[in-house]
């Protein structure tokens, strides 16, 4: 089963003294000017294999693992992103963003409370978005819902290697530092599926004790990775059968 990771904060750490790039950038990664067709089509491969890598191994994979992933050098994968930090907050904005989308697509398409809270997850962890969740915002969730210190305890994303499935204990994670962007991204999601929580809570058939962070690690970890496609859908589904049932409330 997959969980989250707390390599996170080891990922803000690395390449913290890279510097910024060359020729029409900034150093939080974008770009003044358009990029030419083969850099635009090597940025787009960098960002899918990141996606894939740290889905598989966590945050704290090498940036060497993405470059590979990717098929270019590692200087090219640091000339635009010019530290580890750049590259992992890139790929968190975008699946905080799409588990936002989908979130507002369920509760504005789906008329039934239960309906639109099943979509949503069935959605988001066919997507594999749970794989690439920032910790932050599972804190942000727990914090405030439970009251608990912001350096809550959070599941650690899986470490062994692809196609062994096992729970890693919990263990404390670190505080990450987090700009506004990060806040906002994270805001909007939990605001979203706050809504559709209230929702289905309202209606009865979702669990009076279930939260808007018990929603998200059902996210987390519902998403297995075994090497065939096939099997790693039908475990992903079965598993979000179970859980979704245990969401569910029950007459008494």
């Amino acid at each position: 089963m997959h969980v989250q990771d707390s390599h996170w904060s080891s990922a803000l750490a690395a390449g913290a003294t890279m510097s910024a790039p060359k020729g029409g950038g900034r150093p939080d990664g974008t770009r003044t000017t358009p990029l030419r067709v083969d850099a635009q089509r090597n940025l787009e491969h960098v960002l899918r294999a990141a996606r894939e890598v740290f889905g598989e191994l966590g945050y704290g994979a090498p940036m060497e693992d993405v470059a590979r992933r990717a098929r270019v050098g590692v200087g090219t994968v640091y000339r635009r992103f010019p530290s580890k930090d750049v590259l992992v907050r890139r790929i968190a904005e975008e699946e905080t963003s799409r588990l936002t989308d989908q979130a507002r697509a369920a509760l504005g398409q789906e008329d039934e409370p239960w309906s639109a809270l099943s979509r949503f997850l069935r959605t988001s962890v066919a997507s594999g978005a749970g794989r690439l969740l920032p910790p932050q915002v599972l804190r942000v969730g727990v914090a405030e819902e439970h009251g608990l210190p912001d350096q809550a305890r959070l599941p650690q994303q899986r470490t062994q290697a692809v196609g062994e499935l096992r729970l890693v204990p919990e263990a404390p994670v670190a505080p990450v530092a987090v700009g506004a962007e990060d806040d906002a991204g994270a805001a909007q999601l939990l605001d979203v599926v706050g809504q559709l929580v209230d929702r289905a809570r309202a209606s009865g058939e979702l669990r009076p004790d279930v939260s808007v962070s018990d929603v998200l690690l059902v996210i987390a970890t519902a998403a297995p990775s075994l090497p065939d496609a096939a099997q790693q859908a039908a475990a992903s589904a079965r598993l979000l059968d179970i859980l979704l049932e245990g969401l569910r409330s029950r007459p008494a």
